[in-house]
């Protein structure tokens, strides 16, 4: 097996003002393309940002139970993982720019379709629609962005990006939920998609003309920082993807009944809830660069484990939370598990997977996260219709902490019977 280049054996490659991230460096965040993926990740996200906060008002006026709730969730969620396969394709042959604009304009188009709607099944058909649009964007920004920084800086650079998609999810709420207490939960699709069509359409713009600028610096530094490896390792890809995919899955697929949860287990009305919703990705603001560099500094596979095995315990003790306030803790602490997990994993796939590939494989990450996720929903849903929310903790928490430990296991063999370095 040839094993890729050590970045710390080299000495750092000469990057252009504006891709190299550092912490100490506020640079980054007004030069060069990160800063417009951050503006294009926010955007992406705001009708996603608004689906569960609006769960409970959603709920209320369709008469629907847990289980058609979860299916609501699920048909934007199962047809976003779909919608990624094909991506990592249409982005090399259409660009990266087209994608961004699509995955912006026309979600949030579909989110003010949402807003105008008035039925479960139109609900569902203009979910499946903004889901389709934007399945584009996560493979796409996360190889470009990859593209221009150095091996040992890429962690900290997808977190960076990171906080524009987090920051949606903190934001967006805090925003929409004033305004669906003036209104009602259609209030916030029509006010606020309205703006992010136009943004989509100024990025295109936008980035074009910073792609025309470097394109020919980007050639130099993707050439000068490239280390791909030559073959994928699957002892190692397989274990670490499935750790990654089941903890996003899992605590995904509960926290999609978090805001029915305050509402009917702690009695909040319905807007508090939708704004206590910004809770968990709101330290992701933090927690998905310190994640990027922990990623860099101690390795993926370490960060990953850690991450993995805090997770389970985490849902475990949301059944003996006594109030809102300890709520509000353990969500924060999941926040940021979930965040050091996202660019963690982009990160280690992009370093571990040649780079013909990278796309693909990322598209396959995103899908495999999204399909998963999508698909559990519905059944946690009926079992909290027919079990109640404890049986859910226990069981997603016990399953949770199991996958864990049995993949830390094969990634601690794996790593030991390659014993070589630089291999993960």
């Amino acid at each position: 097996m040839t094993v890729p280049p050590n970045p710390s054996q080299f000495p750092p490659p000469n990057i252009p003002r504006g891709f190299g991230i550092k912490l100490s460096n506020l640079k980054p965040f007004f030069t060069g393309l990160l800063p417009l993926f951050l503006i294009a990740h926010f955007g992406h996200h705001v009708v996603g940002a608004m689906l569960n906060p609006f769960m409970p008002m959603i709920r209320d006026e369709l008469g629907l139970n847990y289980t058609q709730a979860g299916v609501l969730i699920s048909a934007f969620s199962i047809t976003g993982g779909i919608s990624q396969l094909p991506a990592g394709w249409l982005a090399d042959r259409f660009g990266t720019r087209l994608m961004v604009a699509i995955s912006v304009s026309g979600v949030a188009l579909a989110g003010l379709l949402v807003g105008l709607s008035h039925s479960y099944l139109a609900l569902i058909a203009f979910l499946v629609l903004a889901a389709l649009l934007g399945g584009g964007y996560h493979p796409a920004a996360a190889n470009a962005i990859s593209t221009v920084v150095s091996p040992e800086r890429r962690g900290r650079a997808l977190g960076l990006h990171l906080i524009g998609g987090s920051s949606a999810f903190w934001v967006v709420p805090l925003i929409a939920a004033p305004i669906a207490a003036a209104w009602d939960w259609h209030g916030p699709f029509l006010v606020l998609t309205i703006p992010v069509i136009i943004l989509g359409v100024a990025l295109y713009y936008l980035l074009g003309r910073q792609q025309r600028i470097t394109h020919q610096t980007l050639g130099k530094v993707a050439e000068s920082v490239s280390a791909s490896p030559t073959k994928i390792e699957w002892r190692i890809l397989v274990p670490f993807l499935v750790m990654s995919i089941a903890t996003g899955t899992l605590t995904g697929s509960v926290a999609a009944y978090y805001s029915l949860y305050l509402v009917d287990h702690f009695g909040l009305l319905a807007p508090a809830a939708a704004a206590l919703m910004a809770v968990t990705p709101a330290v992701g603001v933090l927690a998905a660069p310190l994640g990027g560099y922990l990623s860099d500094r101690f390795g993926g596979t370490s960060v990953m484990i850690v991450a993995s095995l805090f997770a389970g315990p985490l849902l475990f003790t949301m059944k003996f939370v006594p109030n809102v306030a300890l709520f509000i803790i353990v969500l924060l602490l999941i926040g940021g598990m979930n965040m050091t997990r996202m660019p963690t994993s982009e990160s280690f796939l992009v370093s571990n997977v040649p780079e013909r590939r990278r796309s693909t494989m990322l598209g396959i990450y995103f899908f495999a996260g999204a399909e998963m996720s999508g698909v559990l929903t519905p059944f946690v849903g009926k079992l909290i219709d027919t079990s109640g929310f404890d049986m859910v903790f226990t069981i997603a928490s016990v399953s949770l902490f199991t996958i864990a430990v049995v993949c830390s296991i094969l990634l601690w063999r794996a790593r030991r019977s390659m014993q070589k370095p630089g291999t993960i």
